[in-house]
């Protein structure tokens, strides 16, 4: 017998009673309830018999007779187990085996009555009371159970509202209405819908899902007076244009109120919506409408291609990676030299891409003999060259290190695509090889003046195209995730400067272009890209630290650490003496720098690669400022060699 819990749980501060703690009611008094509903449905169809002055027959006396009608009952009670169900959790078939049962007892005890009439001449019960006994028991059975499931999913739904984040949904229209109708129907998440805000200042006095609709400024104003009645507000980022989700970022913070982000109705339809509803992150606040360009070319460029991913494990190229996964190449080789990051890329693609065929390949791009049987075997049509050092203050330390992956690896893969015929050679370069103040963006600017080079060689049919990005928000090593950790740890938040911008753009977006940048070039170009407004670092610090629910330099130190080596204020996407040329497409753009004959920069490349192999770090940025005219150390131990 299933047993009941025992105790009933007492809050001696609200005499509250937790009756959602019983788990359900023993068999034999759940049997009990029903033996006494069947015996007040008899009491209550000979009343109605009674006062319509109808006599019951005198064959036996009454109560024997009510007693007969009463043991039939049980036993097809007994029969059908209708006593057996968790009563809250009753269904249609527990009230189905509800009505047979009664249905079988009445039908049992009119054969019975026929028979002993056509024996005796003379009948027992009166059918039109066995009629009304049959359909008022039933309705008292199915009330009782009707009402215990009811009681429970009061109890049940008021307990889990208490326990849920009390949120206004911001907006009335269809879309807010469809979320809100997805978030109410799933009991599973931890929010309750108190009502919308419309962007109609209008005093409302209508409901939606039976829920309040209050105006923008009555919202803002229960702010101002200190009237908060949920914990936050879910906002439907591709509703709003950048200032008005910027609008309502600052006055929820202002007030301590936590700021969701509503999935798309696309993401809605599937079963992971309990992972989809989260705060709002800085890279949301960030994120610009993403370029469009055309799809059906990029997908011909890259249809039953075989494709080759240089740095494929790195945040940008596993990205790449993706994005081409989708176009359905032949295949795509993945190459890095990072083991672990190139096996969990292995992992993932062959997860999400089963289909695809990959080949995933350990290597150093600054080993020539290592990289050739590669192109050999796999004949390549696109190479995507991602891989690259890109942190300032260890580059600084390290030039030969930088001159050997970002010079003579950048050497290795574009003379190899050159030789082997690939169709088109597109390099990941950055911002920082504009007018370089450090190790890392000289080496990167010497690698495009390379990469450029071969364009015009007689020999050579690859077109090489060179794509430049600022900082890639959520990439390995950014600012972002280092904010987030030290958040994370309670603080100090450091940054180097108060004054120190940036500009930022999604690792998707910054993928895309490296797509469209391969299918739009013709050759020899490099391509940037209109990243609008930059951020002031010191902004994005606190902002970071007001999303997580904390108030700067109150709850989280920011402290300022002084600029590290070859670091500057401002990142540039064009050189002073440059000009542009448009695109197809308005946000993207063509830089016309300088560039050098082959013969000069594959002379002056083979000099600095010679001193980075004897680790002779003066000379080695000597010759890169003697290639890289604009190249002026800052905070740098190489700022004599300017003198």
């Amino acid at each position: 017998m299933e047993k009941q819990k025992r105790s009933l749980r007492f809050s001696l501060n609200d005499n509250v009673m937790d009756l959602s703690d019983l788990k359900f009611l023993p068999r034999w008094v759940i049997l009990v309830i029903d033996i006494f509903l069947i015996n007040v449905s008899l009491l209550i169809s000979h009343l109605f018999i009674r006062e319509l002055n109808v006599t019951h027959y005198n064959v036996f006396p009454l109560s024997y007779v009510f007693l007969f009608i009463i043991a039939v009952n049980i036993l097809y009670m007994y029969i059908f187990r209708t006593y057996l169900g968790v009563i809250r959790h009753s269904t249609f078939v527990d009230l189905f085996k509800i009505f047979l049962a009664n249905l079988c007892a009445v039908l049992t005890i009119s054969i019975i009555n026929y028979s002993y009439y056509i024996g005796a001449d003379n009948k027992i019960i009166l059918m039109p009371f066995l009629g009304l006994y049959f359909a008022i028991s039933c309705l008292l059975l199915f009330f009782f159970r009707l009402c215990v499931k009811g009681f429970f999913n009061i109890i049940k739904e008021n307990k889990r509202s208490s326990a849920r984040k009390k949120i206004y949904v911001l907006g009335d229209d269809d879309t807010s209405v469809a979320i809100a109708q997805v978030i109410l129907s799933n009991h599973n998440l931890p929010f309750d819908i108190t009502g919308f805000i419309s962007y109609n200042d209008k005093r409302l006095s209508i409901k939606l899902l039976d829920r309040k609709i209050v105006s923008k400024s009555t919202f803002i104003s229960n702010l101002e007076n200190g009237i908060k009645e949920v914990s936050g507000v879910l906002v439907i980022k591709e509703s709003l244009q950048k200032e008005e989700l910027d609008f309502w970022v600052n006055v929820l913070l202002e007030n301590n109120l936590k700021i969701y982000k509503a999935p798309t109705l696309q993401k809605l339809r599937s079963n992971d919506i309990i992972n989809q509803i989260n705060t709002i992150q800085i890279e949301d606040l960030l994120n610009r409408k993403p370029i469009k360009l055309d799809n059906d070319e990029v997908k011909k460029r890259h249809f039953q291609k075989t494709v080759l991913v240089t740095g494929g494990a790195g945040s940008i190229g596993r990205e790449i990676v993706r994005q081409v996964a989708l176009l359905e190449p032949f295949q795509i080789v993945i190459l890095d030299q990072s083991e672990t990051p190139l096996y969990d890329t292995e992992l993932e693609m062959k997860e999400l891409y089963p289909h695809i065929n990959f080949k995933f390949i350990l290597a150093d791009i600054s080993n020539y003999s290592r990289l050739e049987p590669l192109f050999d075997r796999y004949q390549f049509s696109m190479v995507y060259h991602a891989a690259a050092y890109k942190h300032v203050p260890l580059v600084e330390d390290n030039p030969h290190e930088a001159v050997l992956v970002n010079v003579l690896g950048t050497k290795n893969l574009a003379k190899l695509s050159s030789k082997y015929k690939v169709n088109r050679f597109v390099m990941v370069s950055t911002d920082k090889a504009v007018n370089p103040t450090n190790v890392m963006g000289a080496s990167k600017r010497v690698a495009e003046l390379f990469v450029q080079s071969l364009q015009n060689l007689e020999a050579n049919s690859t077109k090489f195209i060179t794509t430049r990005f600022g900082n890639v928000l959520g990439s390995n090593g950014s600012v972002i995730p280092h904010f987030r950790r030290q958040i994370e740890k309670g603080g100090p938040v450091t940054i180097t400067h108060p004054e120190i911008v940036r500009y930022f753009m999604t690792i998707a977006e910054a993928c895309e272009l490296v797509l469209h940048a391969g299918t739009m070039g013709k050759g020899g170009e490099i391509y940037v890209f209109d990243m609008g407004e930059p951020v002031k670092i010191l902004e994005l610090a606190k902002r970071m630290i007001k999303l997580s629910g904390f108030e700067p330099e109150m709850d989280i130190k920011i402290i300022y650490t002084g600029l590290r080596p070859g670091e500057k204020l401002y990142e540039e996407l064009l050189s002073d003496n440059t000009k542009t040329l448009p695109t197809s497409h308005e946000k993207i753009m063509i830089s016309k720098d300088p560039s050098m004959q082959f013969e000069e920069i594959d002379e002056l490349t083979d000099v600095v690669i010679d001193f980075s192999k004897k680790e002779e770090k003066q000379e080695i940025v000597r010759v890169l400022k003697s290639i890289v005219k604009e190249f002026k150390s800052n905070n740098s131990i190489y700022e004599s060699l300017d003198k």
